[in-house]
Parts: C-alpha cells; sequence; structure tokens
C-alpha cells in the first residue's frame, strides 16, 4: 500500500519576465486535482478496497433479517438449523463490516496527515521559489490561509469522501439487485424518493450558487486578512488615535461576511431541506408503504415481499443521505484544493540546466530593468559594478528603487531586462545553494524564529559551535545584549528574549557575518540602531571590507560618508557614482542631499564628506 510521496509541478513551463533566453530549466505550473493526489493512489485504492468490503459485508445483516422473516412467516415450522445460521450470517456481516470500516476509516485518516504534509512542504518549496516580490504583493492573511486552514480543509475529501463515495454507490448497487430479483416494481418505488432527491443535486451547482459560494469565500477570506493586518497594526492605530477607523474597516469586512454568508445560506437552504426531507426515513418507509400495499391491493405482489423494501429501502437511502450532508465539506474542500493548486502554479525562479561557478565575487549589474507590473519600470537600466574589498553605499528618495535592485543580489527576483553578474556568471546560471553560499543579506523588517538566540545566528551554519556564534555576535555589536538575557544565547526569541527592532537587526546581521559569504548585502540594516551602536557596526563593515563585496542601502548619510563608493540612485537609473568626498566636491545630487543634511543638522561624530 503506498501512501506516501512527494507532490510535483508537472505541467509546462511558465517563465517569469525577462526569462526567455536558453539554458534555463523549465518552471513547472501546479499540478491539478488528480496529479496532486496521484502520488497517493495506493492508499486510495486501499481506503476504496476496505470500503467496498465492508458495504457489501453491512448488507448482510440486512438480508440475515429478510430471509429470517421470510422463513418465520412461511407456512409449517421454521426449519432450526437455517434459523441459526441466518442470525449467525447476520451477526457475521455485522461483525466484519465494523472491522472493514474501521479499518478504512484508519487509513484514510492516516493518508490525510500524509497528504497534508505533502501539501505543506510542496507549499513551502514552491514559495521558496517563487520571486520575493510575488509574496510581497499578497495580502497578510491570503498565504497563511492558504498554508494553514486551506491544507486542513482538504480532511473531508481525504479521510471521508472515498469511503462515504464508495457506499453511496456499493451498497445502492448490491441492493438494488436483491431488490429487482424479489420485484421490478417495487424496486422503482423505493428508488423514487433517491432518484427525486438525486434530481436536486444540480440545483446546488448552478451559477448562482457557485457566485454566492465564491463570494463566501472571497469574504472570509477579507475578514481574516482585516483580523491580521489590525492585529499586526495596532501599535499603530493606538499610537495614532485610528482605532475607530480600524475598527470601521474590521466591522466592514465582517458585516460583508455576515451578508455573504446570508446569501448563500438562503440560496441553498431549500435544496438541502428537500434532499433530506426525500431522504428521511419516514418519507422513504411512507412512499414503499404506500406503494407496497397498492400492489398488495391489487394481488400483484404477496405482504411478506414488502419485507426487503422497507428494510433495504432504508439502506439504500442512507449512503446517499450520508453523502449529502457532507456535500458542503466537498464542495469547501474542492475550493481550498484549488487555492492551494493556484499557489502550487506560481511560477518559480527557474533554474540553471548546466550551473556554472562564479570565478571571485565581483558583482556587475549590466543594464538591469525590472517591473513589479509590466509597462511600469522600477529599474530603467542600472549599469553598476561593486568590487571586491570595497563598501558601495546606495542611497536616494524614498520610491526610488534601492530595496528592489539589492534583493536581485540575493536573487530574490530576476531582471526583466539586462543582467546581475557575480565573478563573471549571471545570477540565473548560479545554483542556489552555491549563490546563497557567496551572498548574504541583511534586510530592514527582520523576522527572527521562535528559537534560541543561538539557532537564529546559526540559521545558515546549522553547525557552528558556540564560539563562532557568539565571535559573530560580538562583531555585530550584539553579544552583550545577549548575555543579559534571562538564559544568554540559550533563550528563545518571543518566550524569554524580547528584543527591540535594532537588536533584532544586531541577530540578523550576526547570522550574515557567520555566514562568511563573500558578498555581503545589506537593505537599511541598521535603520533600527542608535548612532553609538550604528558607527560600532560600521567599524565591524570596516574591518571586513578586505576580503568582502558590501553593498548598503543607506537611508543615513553619515553611513554612506564611510563608504568606498557612493552610488545615488534616481528615477531608477545610477545618476552619481564615486567617492563620498568626490561627490560632495562635485557639487551634483550627492552633495545636495549632503549639505541639505548639515544644514538641518549638527554634524554627527565621526561624519566626514
Amino acid at each position: 500500500m503506498t501512501t506516501t510521496g512527494t507532490i510535483e509541478a508537472e505541467d509546462p513551463a511558465v517563465r517569469p519576465p525577462g526569462d526567455d533566453g536558453p539554458g534555463r530549466a523549465p518552471v513547472r505550473e501546479g499540478p491539478g486535482t488528480a496529479r496532486l493526489l496521484r502520488p497517493f493512489a495506493g492508499g486510495f485504492a486501499a481506503v476504496i478496497a476496505l470500503q467496498v468490503a465492508g458495504a457489501v459485508a453491512g448488507l448482510a445483516p440486512l438480508l440475515a433479517v429478510v430471509e429470517l422473516g421470510r422463513t418465520l412467516l412461511a407456512p409449517g415450522p421454521p426449519d432450526p438449523g437455517h434459523v441459526r445460521f441466518l442470525v449467525l450470517a447476520g451477526a457475521a456481516g455485522l461483525f466484519v463490516k465494523l472491522v472493514l470500516t474501521a479499518a478504512a476509516a484508519g487509513v484514510g485518516h492516516l493518508l490525510d496527515g500524509r497528504v497534508q504534509l505533502a501539501l505543506r512542504r510542496a507549499l513551502a518549496a514552491r514559495l521558496g521559489r517563487v520571486p520575493l516580490d510575488w509574496i510581497a504583493r499578497r495580502r497578510s492573511g491570503e498565504l497563511a490561509r492558504v498554508a494553514g486552514d486551506d491544507v486542513g480543509a482538504v480532511h473531508p475529501l481525504i479521510a471521508h469522501t472515498p469511503g462515504e463515495l464508495t457506499s453511496a454507490f456499493v451498497v445502492p448497487l448490491v441492493s438494488l439487485g436483491y431488490l429487482f430479483a424479489v420485484d421490478w416494481r417495487l424496486t422503482l418505488i423505493t428508488l423514487a424518493p433517491v432518484l427525486a432527491a438525486v434530481a436536486l443535486v444540480p440545483l446546488m451547482m448552478t451559477p448562482a450558487r457557485l457566485r454566492e459560494q465564491a463570494d463566501f469565500d472571497a469574504a472570509m477570506a477579507r475578514i481574516a486578512a482585516s483580523v491580521v493586518e489590525f492585529v499586526q497594526g495596532i501599535a499603530v492605530v493606538k499610537a495614532f488615535g485610528g482605532g475607530e477607523r480600524a475598527h470601521h474597516r474590521f466591522r466592514a469586512a465582517a458585516d460583508d461576511f455576515v451578508a455573504s454568508f446570508r446569501r448563500w445560506v438562503h440560496g441553498i437552504s431549500p435544496v438541502a431541506a428537500g434532499m433530506q426531507l426525500l431522504l428521511s426515513p419516514p418519507f422513504v418507509l411512507l412512499t414503499v408503504l404506500t406503494g407496497g400495499a397498492a400492489l398488495v391491493a391489487g394481488g400483484g405482489t404477496e405482504p411478506v415481499d414488502l419485507l426487503p423494501f422497507l428494510l433495504l429501502g432504508l439502506g439504500l437511502t442512507a449512503p446517499v443521505a450520508a453523502l449529502g450532508h457532507g456535500f458542503d465539506e466537498v464542495q469547501t474542500a474542492r475550493r481550498a484544493v484549488g487555492r492551494i493548486r493556484d499557489v502550487l502554479a506560481v511560477p518559480a525562479l527557474p533554474g540553471p540546466v548546466a550551473p556554472a561557478t562564479p570565478d571571485g565575487h565581483l558583482v556587475e549589474l549590466r543594464g538591469v530593468r525590472f517591473a513589479h507590473e509590466p509597462g511600469h519600470d522600477v529599474l530603467r537600466g542600472v549599469d553598476l559594478v561593486l568590487r571586491p574589498g570595497t563598501v558601495t553605499a546606495l542611497v536616494g528618495a524614498s520610491g526610488a528603487g534601492k530595496s528592489t535592485l539589492v534583493r536581485l543580489l540575493p536573487r530574490f527576483a530576476d531582471p526583466t531586462g539586462g543582467s546581475v553578474l557575480l565573478g563573471g556568471v549571471d545570477l540565473r546560471e548560479v545554483d542556489d545553494r552555491e549563490l546563497h553560499r557567496r551572498v548574504s543579506f541583511v534586510f530592514q523588517d527582520v523576522h527572527l524564529l521562535r528559537a534560541s538566540v543561538a539557532d537564529n545566528i546559526a540559521l545558515a551554519v546549522p553547525d557552528a559551535g558556540r564560539e563562532a556564534v557568539v565571535r559573530a555576535a560580538r562583531l555585530a555589536n550584539v553579544h552583550d545584549r545577549v548575555t543579559r538575557l534571562p538564559r544568554g544565547y540559550d533563550s528563545v526569541i518571543g518566550e524569554d528574549a524580547r528584543l527591540s527592532g535594532g537588536e533584532a537587526q544586531r541577530i540578523a546581521l550576526a547570522r550574515a557575518l557567520l555566514a562568511d559569504a563573500p558578498v555581503l548585502v545589506l537593505d537599511e540594516a541598521t535603520s533600527f540602531a542608535d548612532p553609538r551602536t550604528e558607527r560600532a557596526v560600521r567599524r565591524t563593515l570596516d574591518a571586513l571590507r578586505e576580503d568582502r563585496t558590501v553593498l548598503l542601502v543607506a537611508h543615513r548619510l553619515e553611513t554612506a560618508a564611510g563608504a568606498d563608493l557612493v552610488a545615488v540612485l534616481e528615477d531608477g537609473v545610477i545618476a552619481e557614482h564615486g567617492a563620498p568626498a568626490e561627490l560632495v566636491a562635485g557639487g551634483g545630487r550627492f552633495a545636495a542631499l549632503w549639505h541639505a543634511r548639515r544644514t538641518a543638522a549638527p554634524t554627527a561624530g565621526g561624519e566626514r564628506p
């Protein structure tokens, strides 16, 4: 029995913009629902086989009662041996049904756990390879819902639907075969409620009902996202007195959800209620008794022949009714699978067919263009060379594209035009592991894991010893703060380690320094640090520049003044590039920024042109 597997993307390649050259490995789309579950076909087959055997065995008690009734109502004394045989056969069938259905349920739930694990792994793998720009455009709760709620929502589809669907077909088919052999007219009468209920199913799948379901899902996603965004921004809301507006947005999302839910319930309730009535035991019994009484009165059948239809009629409708009760859950699961499939279908960054190894760590940007959306370039032809042993500061107004540019170096996205080279090799030709071994990064928005401080620092080098971790922390000027934590480097972030934004940035810097990559990218990595700490970090970078290529986004001109070179990014292009003193003396854009800064505030210690 095969119940394990990996979920792959197998559809034709879809390339992101700008990736139309040769030498790229195909980027595969996410699989359809069938392909998504194909690795677990053996497990589904086992569930179905167990459920078929259990469903057939479950008919034995009913057939035994029918035959027992015939035996007891027949003229003359009953055969005791035959009666005992029928009783034992019914009891044995009931026992076998319980064992087999329990086994089917157990295998189904184990299969469900493995499918959910494989889905989460597939989502994690896919999200780890899609452009970071795509993730940044998603709402806060959207991906969390897919990876959490939607994966959990497939439970009915995996653990219950195969068994229920099997019973819904097997039990009626076997029962109908027996009933037709007894009386085909009573069989059609018994089938009438089932056929009427099945005729109502299309009414639950009309375009209007599907639109209501889609609106309900969208409203649920909006309310989930509004809750996440409200909680994440609660400090800002309180600080600036926006509580009423924030609550209003949340209430609007909640009201929208309630309205969508009401429309969906009002649309589907009459159909669902009709199906429940048609498949209810009283209605089935009334139908069989009414039709049977008419046939008995007309001499078309014997009264004893009504017994199998009264008993098996209920067995005929029960599996269909159970399937109908789970219809909403199945529909929810199918929509969840659709959203999972959509995420798995997001084009990943292509990998190289024949990976090349960079020769050194000279970084070159040649005619780099980038657009988040076609026709709206953020970078419009950037040419820049970052040489080993130098620190280059990237400055520019907010929105100039600084963060976009630096995120191309660790290949969180590919340029839509031009190329980024490391050691003479296009980053798209470098294997991911090799690239991450050569390029480390620290961004302004730092996310630390709920793990020990030591584990957070050693994230890129899991086998690093404590001495190496402490040395990196000292270089990042965070060692003293860590030693004041309750358990020092063993303190867990979020439990007994509460760090400020600047301290978290320095933990991330220590992580990057421990990785010891020859290229270091810092995107305003000391934006939350106080001036004294920032100067200490600058001294660390000065000591490390001998064997590293460093690119930093500088929001403070003091930081840019300490760099070897400054690149001024303006309107998506490099407007100026050179040594800080030369640029100040040249009277250009950097000089204007520098003099405006000196006019606005006294010169801080350690400043140089």
